[in-house]
């Protein structure tokens, strides 16, 4: 199995009446021609193509989808956020498999974050609110650094939009086991002391509510420029970064966690786990490839 995932960030490109910018339409068109292109040198026969919070939330939706296929011939799939949060929770449940028990799951992208709680495969609840670092970033931070004003006043809108939610999971019982995935929360607990990549994906990784607490503390003071020499940040992400731990440390209250595993599977395994459940094993092995690439946009 192939994969190649791009990320874009378009939730930064939405512009204040939630329209997605031309730069941004650019952006994805040249990134789905790339995915496209490079799926067809590699021989792949299906190329999964799905989009996530920030396509399917803008004004223009129906207008940068009719122009992605008008100029690329691919078809993108506009997942719902409840989707996301289902397809990451199974990916979640296949790495730690039956033994991990009740599991609950928390997402962190670019337009939002996703919370699914179960025992089986299908998850009991799973929800979507839109609390992405680059969203937060966007909406609520206007220096660099943020002013300590800002990061106040976000902790505390953060609790009363996480509230709702809270309280619904913690209806459904106490988790047996609580694992984080994305790059955002990768990052949060490389910085306070989990393993780094070189390690493997096999290397147990977590992230505290007391480490999480003093790195925010640390960065919410940094410049982005400053953010992207630590080890672990990428240029790239180092600017919504505190953000992004803002939104950890306020779900991790609202939940009353004092700790989560770091899961290396994410959204794009979960739904590539849940096509290749829906293919012919045996067809695809008469074929000696297995034909398949997946790519995501958000």
């Amino acid at each position: 199995m192939t994969s190649e995932k791009t990320i874009l960030r378009l939730a930064e490109q939405l512009d204040d009446k939630g329209q997605l910018r031309k730069a941004g339409a650019d952006q994805l068109v040249r990134a789905v021609a790339a995915a496209k292109a490079s799926a067809k040198k590699s021989g792949c026969e299906d190329l999964m193509a799905f989009a996530t919070s920030a396509v399917r939330e803008a004004g223009n939706s129906s207008e940068v989808l009719d122009r992605v296929r008008t100029e690329t011939g691919v078809e993108l799939k506009v997942l719902s956020g409840e989707d996301e949060a289902k397809f990451t929770f199974l990916a979640v449940r296949r790495w730690y498999g039956w033994s991990a028990g009740k599991l609950l799951s928390l997402d962190i992208g670019g337009g939002s974050l996703e919370l699914a709680i179960g025992r089986d495969e299908n998850p009991d609840l799973a929800f979507s609110v839109p609390l992405g670092a680059g969203r937060l970033t966007r909406t609520r931070f206007h220096k660099d650094p943020p002013r300590r004003s800002e990061v106040r006043e976000t902790t505390d809108w953060l609790a009363e939009q996480l509230a709702p939610v809270a309280r619904k999971l913690k209806r459904a019982g106490e988790p047996d086991r609580v694992v984080a995935t994305s790059k955002t929360f990768r990052t949060l607990a490389r910085l306070t002391g989990a393993a780094p990549s070189s390690a493997g994906p096999r290397a147990r990784r977590v992230l505290t509510d007391a480490g999480l607490r003093q790195l925010i503390a640390f960065i919410s003071r940094m410049s982005a420029g400053d953010l992207a020499e630590l080890e672990g940040v990428s240029t790239s992400r180092a600017h919504q970064l505190v953000a992004g731990a803002l939104v950890a440390e306020a779900t991790m209250r609202a939940l009353s966690l004092t700790q989560l595993e770091i899961c290396p599977w994410a959204l794009r395994e979960g739904v590539i786990l849940r096509r290749l459940d829906h293919t012919d094993g045996t067809d695809q092995s008469d074929t000696g490839r297995t034909g398949q690439t997946g790519a995501r946009w958000s």
